[in-house]
């Protein structure tokens, strides 16, 4: 059973060292930011910087978000980098509705085909259309919330505010067949105690991983996300029983287990076995 990743770290594509220290810190994938992260000046430098990396393979997948799909900008980086051999990803920012996804899969297919696209919904509106975005073409591997501008848009100041918007798109990622979705970063690099609980919270919900914009928030996430001590025992203990003997039954310990907590269980398993 193949684990999704659990951390994507950003990079501006502006400042190709901070890129290259970001391939070497640890994260599961690096994202090359194009959009928020560069200046309106600087965006014609960052493309073209992005492009020069991504002409070779590189150590880990490295995905590019591009600029906004109803701009003048994004179409410029579809070019730039779609078909390049060290491009495993598109992030597509500001995504409303399943078209953009199937106008952008076209767009930028190349002789190997579809990059793998990754959706993230950042207005009431793409909350809505979640599901129907979810499924809009099977080249598209994964959505997420990008709640900076969710919070603008929605008026929410206080974190549980989010919450029904979180729910909303683990549900929609699970019924339309992608993996889990990962949260939205943490936008305090210095609070990781902050970071932790954040995340012990978004497990709770249904997230599985998270975005992050420094090296240092990486063990966080990934500490937060693996499975305890404990956990690994039960998934065990479970998987065991259910090889001992088929169907519904009892533990010992009169925990109830069937096939939907067998699966959970080796899906326990297969996140332990990432160390």
């Amino acid at each position: 059973m193949t684990t999704p990743p659990l951390t994507w770290l950003y990079a501006p594509g502006d400042r190709p060292h901070v890129v290259a220290k970001a391939l070497t810190a640890g994260a599961d994938v690096v994202v090359i930011d194009l959009e928020d992260a560069v200046a309106p000046d600087r965006k014609e430098y960052a493309r073209a910087a992005t492009a020069e990396l991504l002409s070779a393979p590189q150590p880990v997948p490295v995905h590019v978000r591009v600029n906004a799909l109803d701009g003048p900008l994004a179409s410029r980086d579809l070019e730039a980098v779609a078909g390049r051999p060290g491009l495993s990803g598109l992030r597509l920012p500001k995504v409303t509705s399943p078209e953009q996804i199937i106008r952008t899969a076209e767009r930028s297919t190349s002789a190997a085909g579809a990059p793998a696209l990754y959706a993230l919904l950042e207005s009431a509106l793409a909350v809505e259309h979640a599901h129907a975005i979810a499924c809009a073409h099977p080249a598209l591997h994964g959505i997420a919330l990008g709640e900076a501008d969710l919070r603008a848009d929605l008026g929410v100041r206080e974190d549980a505010g989010l919450d029904w918007c979180r729910s909303r798109i683990v549900v929609a990622a699970r019924a339309a067949g992608l993996p889990p979705a990962p949260q939205s970063v943490h936008p305090d690099i210095r609070d990781l105690e902050g970071l932790a609980a954040s995340c012990a919270h978004g497990r709770t919900l249904g997230f599985l991983g998270r975005a992050a914009i420094h090296p240092r928030q990486l063990p966080v996430i990934e500490r937060a996300y693996l499975p305890t001590e404990r956990e690994v025992e039960e998934a065990e203990t479970i998987v065991k029983a259910a090889m001992t003997r088929q169907g519904a039954q009892a533990l010992p310990d009169g925990r109830f287990i069937d096939a939907a907590v067998v699966a959970a269980a080796h899906r326990t398993l297969s996140l332990a076995r990432r160390n």
